[in-house]
């Protein structure tokens, strides 16, 4: 019997261009974009000018939105092509004094900020890309300070067997939802929400809040609406996704954790 390869974390050199045109300029992108400025900027924190570490922030469009607003964001990811994005895009915006940016990975940053920590640190669509999840909730624990604010988004293990379902891909779904022959922007694994939770409870945060991100977005019967209605979608996800069960559906599950 054959051994499945065993994970590795997953850098998007040679794909950024595909990324910001299949994600980020996308209506699930603008979604998702839409529910975390408004989960971040109604945090007490953010009030005023603050440092804050965006960890896999690949090319920068929420640390961009909040360096903006008058925030030092320091932008790491493992990515050189997507950072270089970044970087270009900053300059154009006139942010650059606004942004640092360095290229390393979530588990080399302790290590190299030397102990340095943020009173909030990003780190949205992260965990399913990575070889050790679980490892990662730690490795974040070190480079948030005592009382800061993790703002922690995954992909929904349980969303992303629902949809399936709808879409009828039962075999997918019988097999675990392991696929043959995987699509390269797809995460690698799905995570279960209370996994990820026992996780951060365990390293010592207590949760302040979650939401759902993509609750309604990809379940339309229509998908031509996800365009044609998208404000009317956008004010009903942003309305309905910290309410149950339907923060529990979105495609992605946002946690703010208090350290």
């Amino acid at each position: 019997m054959s051994q499945s390869k065993p994970l590795k974390d997953r850098n998007f050199d040679n794909l950024a261009s595909r990324f910001a045109s299949n994600i980020y300029q996308t209506t699930k992108g603008k979604i998702r974009q839409a529910v975390l400025l408004r989960d971040l900027l109604e945090l007490p924190e953010l009030a005023t000018p603050t440092a804050i570490l965006d960890v896999g922030g690949g090319q920068g469009q929420l640390a961009l939105k909040l360096a903006a607003l008058g925030h030092h964001v320091h932008l790491t990811d493992i990515s050189a092509e997507m950072l270089q994005l970044a970087a270009e895009e900053a300059k154009l915006q006139g942010l650059s004094a606004q942004l640092q940016i360095s290229q390393s990975s979530l588990q080399d940053l302790p290590q190299r900020l030397g102990g340095q920590a943020y009173p909030l640190v990003l780190c949205h669509a992260v965990l399913e890309w990575l070889a050790e999840p679980e490892a990662a909730i730690g490795q974040l624990r070190q480079l948030v300070k005592p009382g800061g604010i993790v703002s922690l988004m995954f992909y929904n293990q349980d969303a992303h067997r629902l949809s399936n379902i709808i879409y009828g891909n039962f075999a997918y779904v019988q097999a675990g939802l392991k696929a043959k022959k995987p699509v390269r922007l797809n995460p690698q694994q799905p995570l279960s929400p209370q996994q990820v939770l026992q996780w951060c409870q365990q390293s010592g945060f207590a949760l302040l809040g979650k939401t759902g991100v993509r609750c309604f977005h990809d379940y339309l019967r229509d998908r031509s609406q996800q365009q044609s209605h998208y404000a009317e979608l956008e004010a009903l996800e942003l309305q309905y996704n910290r309410q149950e069960p339907y923060a529990s559906l979105g495609r992605y599950i946002h946690l703010l954790l208090r350290a």
